[in-house]
């Protein structure tokens, strides 16, 4: 192989070098799904977990059967929960709230609040809490801590 062969040879593989670091930078971001304890809010299981993505977030609210219904009951008559999606930064501004009513029948129910960029290092919290007459809210809380 003659010289100008091989400093070709040499150019496009130190080219390709320097672009796949740019190339890893521009792919997005793996998705990770953490949740915190579940918990009873109007006879209900209620927990709240966070989908992060490199600085954003979004968390969500699920509301399902405490337990599976006793066989041959008849299945739950749909009731109207009130439910709250507080997002707040620890440590800084006020809370984001959610407000949103739902009805319940017997499958799994998700409350979504808006995906939110933060800064790395930020750590952020929700609360769910889920009412329905005569049971007031005792909400379930999560904390994510943003590690890019």
């Amino acid at each position: 192989m003659n010289r100008l062969a091989v400093l070709a040879a040499g150019a496009a593989a130190l080219t390709l070098l320097t672009t796949t670091p740019a190339l890893a930078a521009a792919a997005p971001a793996e998705t990770v799904t953490s949740c915190g304890a579940s918990g009873l809010q109007s006879g209900l299981a209620t927990r709240v977990c966070a989908d992060v993505s490199g600085t954003t977030v979004e968390f969500y609210g699920t509301v399902a059967l405490a337990g599976p219904p006793s066989p041959g009951s008849p299945a739950p008559a749909p009731r109207q929960l009130f439910t709250t999606l507080s997002v707040e930064a620890v440590g800084g501004g006020s809370p984001v709230t959610y407000d949103r009513p739902v009805v319940f029948t017997a499958s799994a129910v998700e409350v979504r609040a808006l995906a939110a960029s933060a800064p790395c290092g930020s750590t952020l919290r929700a609360s769910f809490g889920v009412a329905s007459f005569p049971w007031p809210s005792r909400p379930v809380v999560h904390e994510v801590t943003l590690t890019c």
